[in-house]
């Protein structure tokens, strides 16, 4: 598989996800719930039926595990090589009228994040990594640059999320220091903004889907950061009902773990009880 070609791809099938998103927006829309009273529009099945056909046509054969296919039941077997996608990161910060939302795409290999995008529509910047080769920021007339994460200092920025925000998260952050300043941005924006050098640690201390940290997991590794499960060893995908217990990303160092800070779960994910 040509990574080149099947980033550029990827790249090309997020822009149209993006413009479908954009154009929902514009024309007005109703908000449903899931099972687990999570937002979901119409611009989030309009935005994966795209990037479903994209995938199929750039990489037929390859099993795709999409957000709103798992939400209906529908989960194809896949071996070691499949695809990650959500294609609405951030539905919350989108029916709020904000722009820190995301169009995802990752592709998993051996329960690794190897590859991915992430688009960020409103702001018209995308996001991509390839593992092992180069990370870099797109805009819509096709300008590049590439991404690499800072050195950190004494003076850390630590980017969490708008809408998942834990007392045990603020917890974590107070052994970094005082001097720690915290950025709240929501989607996974996150990883992209350590990848660009903005910021130099993201902690999650509570579930998250699989989907939703794939793709921009490949853009900060690619660019030179990491991404740990919460004992400190590197995350990793193929976990029971795709979920991540937790996560902490940095740019490159390595932060002490996180499953101290932890509270209780009731299953799912990598521990051995729930679904």
């Amino acid at each position: 598989m040509d990574e080149g070609a099947l980033v550029a791809a990827l790249s090309a099938a997020a822009w149209d996800a993006g413009e479908a998103i954009r154009a929902v927006r514009r024309r007005g829309f109703e908000v449903a719930h899931k099972g687990d009273a999570s937002p979901v529009t119409e611009a989030d099945h309009a935005a994966e039926r795209i990037i479903l056909a994209a995938l199929a046509q750039a990489a037929p054969g390859v099993p795709v595990i999409a957000e709103e296919e798992v939400a209906a039941g529908r989960i194809p077997a896949h071996d070691d090589l499949y695809f990650l996608v959500d294609p609405l990161d951030g539905t919350k910060e989108y029916v709020r009228g904000g722009d820190d939302y995301t169009v995802n795409i990752g592709l998993i290999r051996d329960g690794e994040s190897v590859l991915g995008v992430v688009l960020a529509p409103e702001q018209e910047r995308l996001f991509a990594g390839i593992v092992g080769s180069e990370a870099w920021i797109e805009r819509r007339d096709g300008e590049r640059q590439r991404l690499r994460v800072r050195a950190p200092s004494a003076a850390l920025v630590a980017v969490a999320s708008k809408s998942h925000f834990t007392q045990d998260t603020a917890d974590y952050l107070a052994t970094l220091g005082p001097a720690c300043e915290r950025v709240s941005v929501g989607s996974s924006l996150k990883f992209c903004i350590i990848a660009e050098g903005q910021a130099d640690i993201y902690p999650r201390l509570s579930p998250t889907s699989e989907w939703d940290t794939a793709a921009g997991h490949a853009v900060l590794v690619a660019a030179g950061g990491r991404v740990d499960a919460p004992d400190g060893s590197p995350l990793r995908y193929g976990k029971p009902a795709y979920l991540n217990r937790g996560f902490l990303a940095t740019a490159g160092w390595s932060a002490p773990p996180i499953a101290p800070f932890m509270s209780e779960f009731g299953g799912g994910g990598d521990l051995p009880q729930g679904v």
